[in-house]
């Protein structure tokens, strides 16, 4: 069973109506309303993006991050979800130049979770990943950013930069990381 961890984006919608499109299984908490306890339910996790930094939420999130690397389980952090990944394994993050909001093109270096060579995919962040740890590889870049996509060097564990539930290339993603 998939869990979504709603981390208060405004992109989740789309995200679980898509998951609902194509029929696939989940359950949708917050980290408020979320038994840390119940994770061994679940043998996949997705983390949505953020509106506002929350210590509670960052804890939370970086005790999913952990337990899916512990037990091998799948997970795709989008946009916060990606840098709490890299946080919780020794990265860092930091503001943007600028805020990142409208279509990117991102060039994809390795063929994992896509097939192309190149993504059509939507932004909107003020924050990024600035240094990756050493379990995390980038798979994946645009003009704008440099960890676009990164990927646990040896678990099924992926993050997105950006929100691949606004894009038809992002849904396309998405539903790989789900048929996995």
């Amino acid at each position: 069973m998939l869990l979504v961890v709603d981390n208060g984006s405004v992109y989740t919608k789309n995200l679980t109506n898509f998951l609902t499109e194509k029929n696939i299984s989940f359950e949708i908490q917050t980290p408020n309303n979320l038994d840390i306890d119940s994770l061994s339910d679940y043998d996949s996790f997705i983390l949505s993006g953020r509106r506002k930094n929350e210590k509670k939420i960052n804890e939370i999130n970086s005790k999913i991050v952990k337990y899916s690397i512990k037990n091998n389980s799948k997970l795709l952090g989008i946009c916060y979800g990606a840098e709490i990944l890299a946080l919780t394994l020794g990265g860092t993050i930091k503001k943007s130049f600028s805020l990142q909001k409208g279509n990117e093109t991102v060039k994809v270096f390795e063929n994992n979770l896509i097939k192309n060579n190149f993504l059509l995919v939507f932004e909107s962040h003020n924050f990024e990943i600035s240094k990756l740890p050493s379990d995390l590889i980038s798979i994946g870049e645009s003009v704008n950013c440099k960890y676009e996509i990164v990927k646990h060097v040896n678990k099924p564990i992926f993050g997105t930069q950006f929100h691949p539930e606004m894009s038809l290339d992002g849904n396309n993603m998405i539903e790989k990381f789900c048929m996995l």
